[in-house]
């Protein structure tokens, strides 16, 4: 079996991590901290240049049409620079719309291919303690929408978004131009610097098509689980590593510390619980790029991806000191992006969870069952 990527998928990571790191340095990202913006618009126009920010959009929208196995290379590099770009919901949600959206949705898809507009996404309802707060109610040929939809991620920027509603009780996704009458975009900021907007809809009409099936939410939940735990993987890469060259040049009690036994053996939990996450991440993108089902590895990928970035944060702040909570030094900024991450995710016991109610209603799970029985032997 043959683990490695192709050369394409190689220069695909290289030109990403390229990219990223020429333009996140720990003096840019100190004076961006300052700045106010929603996000990196350089940055963004260096991966519309690239077409990074088009590769998972299908070809016939004008996108590369490439899988989450590219996706997911770029989007560790995006994690270990921090950049503050909407690489993976501008794309997902571009080729959501182009498979279920139809005529409207394919040409929203376009427009996002072209960069001509920007999507944004939110699945936070279905991990939210209040659940999905926007109502779809059949209306004539269409649909009226009243509540809300919190923290729509650059929620002022976007041109359109794919959010939930709840449908005879149900979730739904649904195409939502955020210049319609009756939505009112009230913006903010989040810990980690992600410019976001709650979203208040009070008798908003849209028409009939703009309610994707059933299936379009099960195919992008995976696929937005996978997203958010490759960031969170080049996240915790950077973070362990930054860690790991901090202890073996700091001196204590003469020693340098990674020396001490406690340090070693707390940053070995860390480079397990990376490489558990690793794996777990690679096989969910295999199996989503093969057309395989894969809901209880996107939920264990989901589980894995929050305690990671729970241990690493923490063994990294720790063994950081006093220096891990001064605001000049750059390592506080990844644990705010490990926690945002993993509350994006839904956390750790509400990911096991889930994974539980799917094991106790489900008896075949493995490889094996993929394949045809004398395959499986």
């Amino acid at each position: 079996m043959d683990f490695e990527f192709n050369e394409d998928q190689r220069a695909i990571e290289q030109m990403a991590d390229s990219l990223f790191v020429d333009h996140c340095d720990d003096e840019f990202m100190r004076q961006w901290d300052s700045r106010g913006e929603p996000m990196m618009s350089e940055l963004w126009n260096l991966c519309v240049e690239t077409g990074l920010h088009a590769l998972a959009i299908p070809e016939e929208q004008g996108g590369s049409g490439l899988g989450m196995t590219e996706l997911m290379l770029v989007l560790q590099a995006q994690g270990r620079s921090l950049g503050q770009v909407p690489l993976w919901r501008h794309q997902l949600a571009a080729a959501t719309l182009t498979l279920f959206g139809g005529a409207r949705g394919a040409d929203w898809a376009s427009q996002a291919a072209s960069a001509e507009g920007l999507l944004s996404l939110s699945l936070d309802g279905l991990v939210a303690a209040h659940g999905i707060e926007l109502q779809a109610t059949a209306e004539g040929q269409g649909w009226r929408l009243e509540g809300r939809v919190a923290a729509l991620a650059l929620g002022q920027q976007a041109r359109a978004a794919l959010v939930l509603a709840a449908v005879d009780g149900q979730p739904r996704l649904l195409m939502l131009d955020l210049h319609a009458a009756g939505i009112t975009r009230v913006p903010g900021v989040l810990t980690h610097g992600e410019a976001v907007a709650d979203l208040q809809l009070k008798a908003v009409c849209v028409e009939g098509d703009c309610l994707l099936p059933e299936a379009a939410l099960a195919w992008l939940e995976p696929r937005a689980i996978a997203a958010l735990a490759a960031l969170q993987l080049g996240v915790s890469a950077e973070q362990t590593r930054r860690t790991v060259a901090y202890v073996s040049e700091r001196l204590q009690f003469e020693r340098r510390i990674g020396s001490f036994q406690a340090v070693q053996m707390s940053m070995a939990d860390a480079h397990i619980a990376l490489e558990a996450l690793r794996s777990n991440l690679w096989q969910l993108c295999y199996r989503l790029d093969a057309g395989l089902p894969a809901p209880s590895e996107a939920l264990a990928t989901a589980y894995l991806a929050c305690e990671a970035g729970h241990r690493i944060g923490h063994n990294a702040q720790h063994v950081h000191g006093g220096i891990g909570v001064d605001l000049t030094y750059p390592i506080h900024r990844f644990l705010y992006w490990s926690r945002a991450l993993a509350l994006a995710l839904g956390g750790s016991a509400a990911s096991l969870e889930r994974l539980g109610d799917w094991l106790s209603d489900n008896d075949k799970l493995g490889w094996k069952y993929d394949l045809e029985e004398h395959q499986a032997l």
